[in-house]
């Protein structure tokens, strides 16, 4: 990777932070559930994203160093795994066991499902 891309990595990862800050503070004004909906949104969205990024690099048989940028720049900054299992870890502890599994399955899950549809979005 050339000095432009690492610049651009570090740009990127923070405009995914960025967003990240901008998506939770906006769901959690609006939606009062008590599971962590912000982390989990922000999770899927940016599988999604990282999904179709990759795909659109594997069937354009190119992976230049912008779609690494943008993946583990932009994505790697914006998703938070980390955060959602500490969420989970969090509803665990107030004894809300239930919600804790859903949290982390439906992640786990959505998120997974979410990436495979942005390669198959790429793969059209």
């Amino acid at each position: 990777m050339t000095w432009v891309g690492l610049i651009g990595l570090s740009l990127f990862g923070g405009l995914g932070a960025s967003a990240r800050f901008v998506q939770d503070t906006f769901v959690k004004a609006r939606v009062t559930s008590g599971l962590p909906w912000g982390t989990l949104s922000i999770n899927v969205v940016g599988s999604f994203l990282l999904g179709l990024i990759t795909g659109l690099a594997m069937f354009a048989g190119d992976a230049s160093q912008w779609s690494v940028v943008l993946a583990s720049g932009f994505c790697a900054g914006y998703t938070t795994f980390s955060t959602a299992m500490f969420d989970a870890a969090t509803l665990a502890r107030a004894g809300r066991w239930r919600a804790a599994a859903v949290d982390v399955i439906g992640t786990l899950v959505l998120s997974v499902g979410a990436a495979a549809l942005g390669i198959w979005v790429a793969a059209l």
